[in-house]
């Protein structure tokens, strides 16, 4: 896909790796659409940011978990153009234990209502107008928690309730793909821990010991935490790219859920 010229929407680009990918769109001829939410310093330099860009892009405030604001979204993006071609479905709460400690009722709610039922509210309202482009592309990120759980050195920043909703995200990503088809790709990006996302640049890393962060990063085959210029890499071959593949998971994450141990040699054998 040629991204001059489409319209993206990508969820949670208040800061970190949404604004990111955001701007790189918009970089490359894209309108975009970009939503914030709960971080209101960030939101107000997005908004400054996005005024001195060329082209006619558009900043929304928009609580993505409550469906009722999701269609109101939609009515907005409705007025804006009568198709979307691309959909960055980027919207978690990545509840560290490490900050917010045992579960309570509303810690759960807040997992469930952001990490799964966002993307589920937003793709339903988004398919008619991917659909409508006739050649669409929509990347949904998510964690590796959903394949490691609370285990090894991440039980520290993966908790139960972000490991199974992300583990759902991935059936979410087959059922979209069934149903966008043939005119929408639809694939997963399946990110480790990043220096926005679970890393340096995030409270819940300076919560850790210097032992337990280098417990971390000593798992991660290649040995440290990943940078957004390298999901914005991935993000734009999925897009650009990526033209025969759909319903499928990658995973960048340095190598982290194949564990840091090293691999012995080959034994002589007894025969």
């Amino acid at each position: 896909m040629d991204i001059s010229g489409k319209t993206a929407l990508v969820l949670g680009a208040a800061k970190g790796i949404g604004k990111e990918i955001g701007m790189a769109l918009a970089e490359a001829g894209a309108t975009v659409v970009f939503t914030c939410f709960d971080w209101p310093e960030e939101s107000a330099l997005l908004r400054q940011e996005v005024a001195a860009m060329a082209g006619n892009h558009l900043v929304c405030t928009v609580d993505l978990r409550d469906p009722q604001q999701v269609e109101r979204l939609f009515a907005t993006i409705r007025d804006l153009t009568p198709t979307l071609d691309i959909l960055i479905n980027n919207i978690e709460r990545g509840g560290m234990p490490v900050v917010h400690g045992p579960y309570v009722p509303e810690q759960w709610d807040l997992e469930m209502e952001t990490t799964l039922k966002a993307k589920w509210w937003v793709f339903r309202h988004a398919l008619p107008l991917l659909k409508a482009s006739g050649d669409a592309a929509v990347v949904t990120l998510s964690s590796i928690a959903g394949l490691v759980g609370r285990s090894g050195p991440a039980a520290l920043i993966f908790n139960d309730g972000y490991a199974a909703a992300n583990r759902a995200v991935s059936a979410f990503t087959e059922t979209w793909a069934r149903e966008g088809a043939p005119e929408v790709r639809v694939n997963e990006l399946m990110l480790g821990i990043f220096e926005t996302r679970h890393g340096e640049k995030t409270r819940g890393w300076s919560l850790l010991s210097e032992a337990e962060r280098r417990a971390l990063t000593d798992h991660t085959l290649l040995k440290r935490t990943g940078r957004i210029a390298e999901i914005v890499k991935a993000v734009l071959f999925l897009i650009r790219d990526a033209d025969y593949m759909t319903g499928s998971v990658i995973r960048i994450d340095g190598g982290y859920p194949l564990g840091g141990e090293a691999v012995p040699p080959l034994p002589k054998g007894v025969v």
